[in-house]
């Protein structure tokens, strides 16, 4: 591609974030998520949240399903930020139920997707792109945003995020509106049944530790910073306890090192993964699964679960075949080799067909991968890699 043509779809990429019609407003405060002015009107087809999916017929076997995390389940959060991590323009969501896109860094569905219609519940709304009207949340809310860490400032170079801790206060003021709504005894009931599904930690890792910001490699080792991520994220599940919360979904850390991007930067010869990176996330998901199964010990009626995404996606990497896809380094949509330089930010810049691919840009991976990897949240159907039980079989057993 020539430079010029380039230099002139980032340049338009990055206007059109930060011009000025828009059907929202931005939030005045890099870092307080009180001064969000949520529209009174609906944003454009072109920004908006997806529309939710016909009810199942079905009952659901939980009330509602909430979602905390980063860009693997950002359904439209930062669409109303003003960040370059945006997924808000095609060709994002081309291949989504609506063929626009919504906010969610895919060509389709994300895992949370295909969990919720599992489970019985719609597409879960954004918790910036709804009017903050209880009836919108009795279902469930995401508050997933891209760029979001584990650590407060991870991402912070592309601009608004809402921090992990923040999606946590966050909810807590969504569970204040339903003690407010319906009652505290009908809020609890239906807090203690839902589903909270938690993804996060990778950007921690991305747009943190292997930048070495504030020469963190330096200060900490990778096993202690993977402590200090997996502690951190400890302390918020037993805060979340401590408000109702019993039964959560944590994933673990999907392998990067075998991401377009870093097979970019890292000079692969021939699309082999970066093992040095994929040994932190490896580190990480074993610190996780036990420290959770200790967890899961130690708090009375809790149903926690981890999955470990890196298994999940190594079994796709390693049996592509199997599963459709005969592309597996390359990223469907992006510049330079492995298409790991440039982010997506231009239809031109994608491949015709998403569904033989396993990346779709340069971290995140198609739908036809989350597909997979929620089958096995949801029961292990194509390899293992939830322990100590499947989604399915916290909220199916129950109810025998």
């Amino acid at each position: 591609m020539a430079p010029n043509l380039l230099l002139s779809l980032v340049t338009i990429f990055i206007s059109s974030i930060f011009a000025q019609p828009r059907a929202f407003q931005y939030p005045q405060d890099l870092f307080s998520f009180t001064d969000f002015i949520i529209p009174t009107s609906s944003p454009t087809s072109s920004t908006s949240v997806s529309p939710t999916p016909p009810f199942p017929e079905t009952p659901p076997l939980v009330p509602a399903f909430f979602v905390i995390g980063d860009s693997s389940v950002d359904c439209g959060t930062n669409n109303f930020l003003a960040t370059l991590a945006r997924a808000d323009r095609l060709p994002y969501g081309r291949d989504f139920d609506t063929q626009l896109p919504t906010g969610r860094f895919c060509n389709g569905r994300v895992p949370v997707d295909f969990l919720a219609l599992r489970l019985g519940l719609p597409f879960v709304p954004s918790y910036l792109g709804q009017r903050g009207n209880v009836e919108d949340m009795i279902h469930g809310v995401n508050y997933a945003s891209a760029g979001a860490g584990i650590i407060f400032s991870s991402g912070s170079e592309l601009g608004q995020h809402i921090s992990f801790t923040q999606q946590i206060q966050q909810f807590t003021d969504t569970y204040q509106q339903f003690i407010l709504s319906m009652g505290e005894h009908h809020a609890t009931d239906l807090i203690t049944n839902s589903v909270f599904y938690l993804s996060i930690g990778i950007n921690d890792y991305i747009h943190y530790y292997l930048r070495n910001v504030s020469n963190v490699q330096n200060l900490f080792l990778p096993w202690s910073f993977n402590k200090l991520l997996a502690s951190t994220i400890i302390l918020e599940i037993k805060n979340l306890y401590s408000i109702n919360v019993r039964k959560m979904v944590v994933m673990g850390l999907a392998p990067i090192g075998c991401s377009p991007h870093y097979l970019w930067e890292y000079r692969s010869k021939n699309g082999e993964c970066i093992e040095s990176i994929n040994n932190l996330v490896r580190e990480f998901n074993f610190l996780m699964r036990f420290m959770i199964e200790e967890l899961g010990q130690e708090l009375p009626d809790s149903n926690i679960i981890f999955c470990d995404v890196y298994e999940g996606s190594m079994d796709i990497i390693k049996n592509h075949q199997l599963y459709g896809f005969n592309v597996t380094s390359d990223a469907c949509c992006g510049l330079g080799k492995y298409r790991g330089w440039i982010m997506c930010v231009s239809p031109e810049m994608a491949c015709n067909n998403a569904s033989n691919h396993i990346w779709w840009d340069q971290f995140h991976p198609t739908a036809e991968v989350n597909a997979i990897l929620a089958d096995n949240v949801w029961n292990g159907l194509h390899t293992k890699m939830c322990y100590p039980m499947n989604l399915k079989d916290m909220v199916v057993s129950k109810e025998k």
